[in-house]
């Protein structure tokens, strides 16, 4: 009990206070400790990198950012919202990673009739009969990377795949995902314990079922652990890997290292997209934090510019919350990725890209595009969305 009560202190960082009139509050709660930190830090560092180019402001208002830490736990998720709501009264949340997390704090919020700004955790519900008009994704819906990853993996001819998850929602759409598109038998189709880290059974399994190929959705040090151990067991030389971007981003590639090269994974962003807002997000943030982003702190950069957004053209009244959807609803930034519009349930429609991790001029290990899998792709469940 101590030790989830200590998790729920929250850090205060505030850009230059001023009345708490001219503030903008924003409730962020993540992942920030334990082997799935990485992905949480990423978060909240690509929004801070966002504040901080719009002059420690979002839409004009100064920001007073509360971070709790969830500790991958939803019942701690739960208290941090209940206190941000109650007692912070925050405007705005946003920040959490893990699907069941959302899962377990949304209906607070959604009650409260605050406004959650997700900058990555997309379940199935919320796109489909549960939509909310307080919930607004600027990454994705759980599905699609992995919709995109099965679509490549039918064309090149694959016909019998490997299928490993964690057991959560986002493992659950992951794999839904990748076998609607990909028609081919499946050799396995294992969910893991969230968080595992051993996969020394899965891995004999494996083994035993000879694929001609696997797919994963291990992200974090879920992902790092089995890439590792699929390399030691010598199965990499013989079986090929792919996954989605969770599973072979920055922080994978600098985790495992040369065992990354060559695997093909897809994402819906990329550090060599080539436009001027990309370019400079890139650049600042390894200036900053000394690291190549990710994808995931891409989205928190790019939820830091929607809310900018949709802050700028209500003139900072975000108490009307109907003129404030509308804002949030036009998306009227420009997203790191390119072009970026909502679909009717609140979540992009976007491309979804190849990747390929190689070596760089410099020689060094990243991802880089490849090929284009899907253009303007839209979610499978939007139609059930009677928002």
């Amino acid at each position: 009990m101590k030790r989830i009560l200590a998790a729920v202190a929250l850090l205060c960082v505030s850009f230059n206070p001023v009345g708490a009139a001219d503030k903008l509050k924003i409730g962020f709660i993540s992942t920030l400790s334990g082997p799935a930190a990485a992905l949480g830090v990423d978060i909240r560092d690509g929004l801070n990198l966002a504040i901080k180019h719009q002059g420690g402001r979002l839409g004009g208002l100064l920001v007073d950012l509360i971070i709790g830490d969830d500790t991958f736990s939803p019942d701690v998720g739960k208290q941090l919202t209940d206190r941000m709501l109650k007692r912070d009264d925050v405007h705005i949340m946003t920040g959490i990673v893990f699907s069941n997390i959302l899962l377990a704090v949304a209906p607070a919020i959604f009650q409260d009739q605050t406004f959650y700004i997700s900058p990555n955790a997309g379940p199935a519900e919320f796109a489909g009969d549960r939509c909310s008009p307080f919930f607004f994704n600027v990454a994705w819906q759980n599905d699609n990377l992995h919709e995109a990853m099965g679509k490549h993996v039918a064309d090149k001819g694959y016909r019998n795949v490997y299928l490993i998850a964690p057991n959560y929602p986002a493992g659950r759409d992951a794999l839904n995902g990748f076998k609607r598109f990909y028609k081919g038998a499946t050799s396995g189709e294992v969910y893991t314990k969230l968080g595992q880290l051993d996969y020394a059974a899965e891995l004999a399994q494996l083994r035993a079922a000879k694929p001609d190929a696997v797919f994963i959705f291990l992200p974090g040090g879920m992902g790092i652990n089995f890439i590792k151990q699929y390399n030691a067991a010598g199965l990499a030389a013989a079986v090929p890997l792919f996954g989605p971007g969770f599973s072979a981003d920055e922080d994978v590639i600098r985790a495992v290292g040369e065992g990354m090269l060559g695997m093909f994974n897809s994402s819906h962003w990329n550090r060599d997209i080539d436009n001027p807002q990309n370019k400079r997000f890139v650049a600042d943030f390894e200036k900053d934090y000394g690291r190549a982003p990710t994808l995931y702190a891409s989205q928190g950069y790019d939820a830091g510019l929607l809310i900018d957004s949709a802050v700028r053209l209500v003139k900072g009244r975000i108490e009307d919350k109907n003129a404030f959807r509308a804002a949030l609803r036009k998306a009227d930034f420009k997203s790191v990725r390119g072009a970026f519009r909502f679909n009717s349930n609140h979540y992009p429609v976007q491309d979804y890209y190849l990747r390929l991790i190689a070596k760089d001029e410099k020689g060094r290990l990243t991802n880089r595009i490849v090929g284009t899998i899907f253009r303007n792709h839209a979610d499978a469940y939007v139609k059930s969305c009677k928002m």
